[in-house]
């Protein structure tokens, strides 16, 4: 139903996670945590090609940062793609601090979901050294609530992406990632929120080859309430085992201000989620 201009979504049944993530809400001193959302930009100094408008992402991110001001989030998110490819590491790094610059300045606390095109011409180290972070996949607590940023860039047979070694579309959570994952969840008891590039949730070109493994762990953790992602470029949402698979918009695609994209999520103590979308991003609320 909608409620304010939003989709709300209501579970019609009370599965254990459910329970659980309730539970673990009732802490009456919590309060809500704030997230700024973005994805998808593919900044790069560089002509439009198709419906991506390389350039334009600086003035579309400026805008974010405006509302990102107002809204005061207590971190940011940015969920893969944040540069394009270029012809050279030197160009590439380049393009990076260009974006990356505009990027820190919004927020003290930012974090950065691998995204494949981060690593066409760069490697991850390189990546993770222009924006100041030292690992591609890692978990952290904010007022009662466990957030799991993962990495998907890695081939099938293992390797990490780097350097245009890979097919987009052979995209792979590792076995030692997995692994990490598993053990994360089980020593966690938190209402948990995932932040994810590649899409967990489909089995098409743009969803990650081995995500029914990685949905597993989620489930039998029994605490992931949502995941956020990016790569595909679209609005859409799915619920998969009782957990809401949120697809955002991506910041490149159109040209001017009415074709942005980002957003505001809040995690409220009750339990209550609520993603105030901006442009052509949609706006989704849902209650555990």
């Amino acid at each position: 139903m909608l409620r304010d201009g939003s989709l709300v979504l209501a579970a019609t049944a009370m599965t254990p996670s459910l329970l659980m993530s309730q539970k673990a809400f009732a802490d009456d001193s919590a309060r809500a945590v704030r997230v700024g959302l973005v994805t998808d930009l593919h900044y790069a100094d560089k002509s439009p090609a198709g419906t991506r408008h390389y350039r334009e992402s600086i003035d579309k991110l400026e805008t974010a940062r405006q509302q990102f001001t107002n809204d005061e989030p207590d971190f940011l998110v940015e969920l893969g793609d944040l540069i394009d490819a270029a012809d050279s590491v030197e160009v590439e790094q380049q393009y990076l601090k260009t974006i990356n610059t505009k990027f820190a300045a919004i927020c003290d606390e930012r974090h950065y979901v691998l995204g494949n095109h981060c690593v066409d011409t760069l490697t991850k180290q390189e990546f993770l050294a222009g924006v100041e972070k030292e690992h591609s996949y890692y978990s952290f607590d904010r007022e009662g609530i466990h957030f799991i940023a993962l990495d998907s860039c890695f081939r099938s047979d293992g390797e990490p992406y780097g350097r245009r070694n890979f097919h987009w579309t052979d995209a792979n959570v590792s076995a030692e990632e997995l692994e990490w994952l598993r053990g994360d969840l089980q020593s966690n008891s938190k209402p948990t929120v995932v932040f994810a590039h590649q899409r967990l949730d489909v089995s098409n070109h743009h969803g990650v080859k081995n995500n029914a493994e990685v949905r597993k762990a989620f489930e039998e953790s029994g605490d992931v309430l949502a995941v956020f992602q990016g790569h595909s470029h679209q609005n859409d949402l799915k619920e998969i085992g009782g957990i809401h698979y949120c697809t955002l918009a991506a910041m490149v695609e159109g040209s001017g201000p009415e074709s942005n994209g980002y957003s505001v999520l809040d995690i409220q103590p009750d339990g209550t989620i609520k993603i105030k979308g901006f442009v052509r991003q949609a706006s989704y609320q849902w209650n555990t």
